[in-house]
């Protein structure tokens, strides 16, 4: 379907959908699956099927029994984010991303929660190893690469964390406190040139507060600059469990709270737009984004693709990114290369 197609189905069937049934869309049914609308309508006459979410950017990580699909079997391991980076290589890294996107939808998913774009700024943050680099130039460049490759494969990425979540003390709770040069210079270049260039059909926003506010309530990132400024078209989601209000949430822009059954949207949402503390055009503006991403699952009109996992083609890209990935940090006594005729023994 184009996206002139797509956008004229969620029209059709958000116009028939009550607005609890809109405010149940903006929650996670479970731990990795968004909540179903589970009744016939014009234009979906199976309803609107859950999204279905998975981690692992360096191998699909089997969610099951709790996303519903039987295992299509062990996928590939490939080399972390930091290893992909490693390689200098984007068209390498995108042949990799597009084979994880193929396990991903053979796993019965639909989103692959990555790539994780936080710039490393201390060597003991518990997540540098799935990041890219220091660099937001470099990080940027491979993580276009990562979403067009899986998305290539008609599955989702996410955009993570964003922002300034780049510490491992206080990360669920801290606030980074960043003037805007700085924001505009080092933590945000990336995401920009990644939801510019490759439109992930999810930005994920992070555990921390920016400056006192919570990411998950933050106007000014999540709508004044993902939003309007860089014209993303996607759902903004928060990380699991770092949402915390309800209203305050919706109008900064946070489209989806998760993991299910709702925390602080579902009732609490409903509740708060029957009593005008929120107006319905707010929730549709979310409901929207999140049909959107149905569609384009290819789940809403029979049009969803399969994968294949852990492929001989596969497991040689894996192995061609942890050749090209090898950095060697110092060549002491010129050790190498190997001189054949000196070397007696070689463990290996």
């Amino acid at each position: 379907m184009t996206p002139q197609e797509i956008e004229q189905r969620v029209d059709q069937i958000l116009r028939q959908l009550t607005l609890k049934e809109k405010v149940y869309l903006l929650s996670g049914r479970d731990t990795w699956c968004t909540l179903p609308i589970e009744r016939p309508l014009e234009g979906a006459p199976q309803g609107i099927p859950p999204v279905i979410m998975t981690d692992g950017t360096h191998g699909v990580r089997a969610n099951q029994p709790d996303a519903g699909r039987a295992a299509a079997g062990p996928t590939t391991a490939f080399p972390t984010g930091v290893s992909m980076a490693s390689t200098w290589n984007p068209d390498l890294v995108e042949q990799a991303a597009r084979a994880l996107g193929e396990e991903t939808k053979a796993m019965g998913c639909d989103v692959l929660l990555g790539p994780c774009v936080n710039i490393v700024r201390t060597p003991i943050a518990g997540r540098n190893f799935e990041a890219y680099s220091e660099d937001p130039y470099q990080t940027g460049r491979i993580g276009v690469a990562f979403v067009k490759g899986v998305q290539s494969a008609w599955a989702g990425t996410s955009l993570k964390h964003y922002a300034a979540n780049n510490q491992e003390i206080e990360r669920y709770r801290g606030s980074t406190e960043v003037d805007e040069r700085t924001l505009r210079e080092i933590y945000l270049p990336h995401f920009e040139m990644v939801v510019k260039e490759a439109q992930p059909w999810t930005v994920m926003c992070s555990y921390n507060r920016i400056n006192g506010v919570y990411a998950s309530q933050n106007h000014h990132l999540l709508t004044e600059i993902l939003k309007d400024e860089w014209g993303f078209e996607g759902v903004v989601v928060s990380d699991w469990t770092a949402n915390h209000t309800t209203t305050e949430s919706v109008k900064a822009g946070l489209d989806l709270e998760m993991p299910g059954p709702p925390k602080w949207y579902g009732e609490l949402l409903l509740e708060a737009a029957n009593i005008w503390q929120i107006e319905e055009a707010d929730i549709d503006k979310a409901a929207r984004r999140v049909l959107r991403m149905a569609f384009l699952s290819g789940k809403m009109d029979g049009t969803e693709k399969k994968g294949s996992v852990n492929t001989p083609e596969h497991q040689a890209l894996a192995r061609q990114v942890a050749e090209e990935a090898i950095v060697l940090l110092k060549n002491r006594d010129n050790l190498l290369p190997l001189k054949p005729q000196q070397v007696q023994t070689l463990a290996v």
